[in-house]
């Protein structure tokens, strides 16, 4: 079987068994790997009723059709579950290594089900898989536990993945961490993780992946690369890498600044891309990848690979925190405790606006360095009464505190680092994101006419569309430029057989819809596509969008245009033409 390893491991962790299922080959042409794939899997397999960390919800991690192989870029790794933070259906991806090492150890995937009795970890190597004791890694953070894990597997050239203290707390904002400052962040993993009894898990593979036409295969992956890939498209995430953006969205106005008060920081440039430089000291790139935009920085002796563009700003501006050190502690400490550095930056913005309000003190404010550094391991480990209300999210914290007006989420997911109030169609994008607020779903943030409704709704189903098949392909979003024409080559050349981009096209909006399908069963509604009083009730203040509002008749607007190209009824549900048109 070309590409695909044709098989799916499946772990139980209440039974404490260990199977093996051949690839389901019926699904491949509609949902091709990653997300897709996942996406398919879970929707079988889950109960919408079912909350996510119930032991019978299941985890699916997916390789994409072309980890392995010399593809550029596409060796990230996808898991789809149901989210502790939003309840929605959600995907989330790690880069470096382990996706393909998993596949060379002879699986295209692994579905995770059931709550082990005590702590455990899954060790892989090649076709000897076992679940082994992991009380003696309890309580440990994760850059800690990933080493165990690589002694435990006898093998240093092993990949790992692990939780520290906030997945084993479940709180619901918890990561899980890959080969060191690599995370599957967003909505929750480490915490379903954690409601497993799963510490991580060690993979060593050392098989290989065949494809149809060797020769035509690296002809068209380094056409793609040359040609595509490095050109000044996609090089400034290797000269600069995020950093970068910390300039590029104060200069438009919309970079979130105080708890999302202010659309510029006036102090950008102590955290901006240039300070980031000097403070770098090495870089590193994960497989199959000749951009290398992973940057080690340090400062005063504190070394983190990072920080990117949106924890330098959630974490950095929108905490009213100007100081890079500082930036760094925090983003090394998010990493080793296990919580993802958007959400926790933004609650802690929020805590420090409660604060300036006169509506609580937690002993935070904006700018405030000993406190906002010591309060993200109160998160992760519980032990405070102020680690425990932060370890709410900003959802929680407002309701807990009559503060709703503060919190900045779509269905219960922090904001990513770009304000709607100056591009509504990044504000569409978070509304309608399958898994709550991401900028990984749609990114508008570019268009001419940032206000312009009809074209930014296009731009909106468009971009979701082609980021449903890019995340099933795994490709990282650092190739910016890359198409469906692109991707159907490298497979068209892979598979032996021909591959068209209007098929990905397709692909892609049927996993879209797909998603909906499942939050529509799992009770979300239309009602759920908004976004919050701060940004709807207020306006942006400084900077070239000073005065900039998005109102509740924006979206309301945006939305229905948006069901409409999506052929949607009105209540936001796909028509039953349109799942007869995406075999659904």
């Amino acid at each position: 079987m070309y590409l695909y390893a044709g098989k799916i491991l499946r772990v139980d962790l209440s039974a404490g068994t260990i199977t093996d299922e051949p690839l389901n080959r019926d699904w491949l042409r509609q949902f091709w790997g990653g997300w897709g794939l996942a996406a398919k899997y879970f929707t079988e397999l889950a109960n919408p009723a079912v909350d996510a960390l119930d032991a019978s919800t299941p985890m699916i991690f997916m390789t994409g059709a072309l980890a392995g192989t010399l593809a550029p870029l596409s060796g990230r790794f996808c898991m789809v579950s149901r989210s502790p933070q939003t309840g929605t259906i959600f995907e989330s991806n790690v880069g470096g290594s382990i996706g393909p090492e998993l596949k060379h150890a002879g699986y295209d995937g692994m579905i995770i089900t059931g709550r082990a009795a005590g702590p455990v970890f899954i060790s892989i190597n090649d076709a000897d898989v076992s679940i082994e004791d992991a009380g003696y890694l309890w309580g440990k953070p994760i850059f800690e536990t990933e080493k165990a894990l690589k002694a435990a597997s006898g093998c240093p050239a092993a990949k790992s993945m692990a939780i520290g203290p906030a997945g084993e707390n479940l709180i619901p904002f918890a990561c899980v961490g890959s080969e060191a400052y690599r995370q599957f962040g967003r909505g929750g993993v480490g915490a379903l993780f954690g409601s497993k009894n799963l510490k991580g898990v060690v993979i060593r593979g050392t098989g290989g992946i065949r494809v149809a036409d060797m020769e035509k295969f690296l002809s068209v992956a380094r056409t793609a690369s040359a040609e595509n890939l490095m050109t000044e498209a996609n090089l400034w995430a290797k000269t600069d890498g995020t950093p970068l953006i910390v300039n590029v969205t104060n200069e438009m106005g919309l970079h979130p600044t105080r708890n999302f008060t202010y659309g510029v920081n006036e102090d950008f440039g102590a955290i901006g891309t240039e300070s980031v430089k000097k403070a770098t000291i090495s870089q590193r790139a994960c497989i199959s990848c000749p951009l290398g935009c992973g940057k080690f920085t340090s400062v005063d002796g504190v070394a983190v690979e990072g920080p990117e563009y949106e924890t330098l700003c959630l974490g950095g501006s929108n905490c009213g925190m100007n100081d890079l050190g500082s930036i760094i502690k925090f983003n090394r400490t998010c990493d080793d405790w296990g919580v993802d550095t958007i959400t926790t930056g933004a609650t802690i913005a929020m805590a420090m606006d409660m604060k300036e309000m006169g509506l609580h003190d937690f002993g935070l404010e904006f700018g405030g360095k000993a406190e906002y550094l010591s309060v993200v391991e109160e998160i992760a480990t519980l032990s405070t009464d102020r680690g425990r209300d932060l370890a709410l999210g900003t959802r929680g914290l407002g309701e807990k505190y009559n503060a709703g007006h503060l919190a900045v989420n779509s269905k219960g997911l922090e904001f990513p680092a770009y304000d709607p109030r100056g591009n509504h169609g990044m504000g569409l994008a978070y509304a309608t994101s399958e898994r709550g607020a991401c900028h990984l779903r749609a990114f508008p943030l570019f268009s001419e006419t940032p206000f312009d409704h009809e074209a930014l709704v296009a731009e909106v189903v468009s971009g979701q569309n082609f980021n449903g098949i890019k995340w099933s392909m795994c490709i990282c979003d650092f190739w910016g430029s890359v198409n469906s024409t692109i991707l159907a080559d490298l497979l068209s050349a892979a598979l032996g057989e021909t591959v068209t981009s209007e098929e990905l096209d397709l692909a892609g909006e049927r996993i879209w819809n797909l998603a909906r399908l499942f939050n529509l069963k799992a009770g979300f509604t239309a009602k759920d596509d908004t976004l919050p009083d701060k940004i709807l009730k207020t306006a942006l203040k400084k900077g070239p969008n000073d005065g900039s509002t998005m109102t509740s008749a924006d979206l309301a607007d945006m939305k229905q245009r948006y069901y409409t190209s999506r052929e949607w009824d009105s209540n936001g549900v796909p028509t039953q033409a349109k799942r007869a048109a995406l075999s659904l």
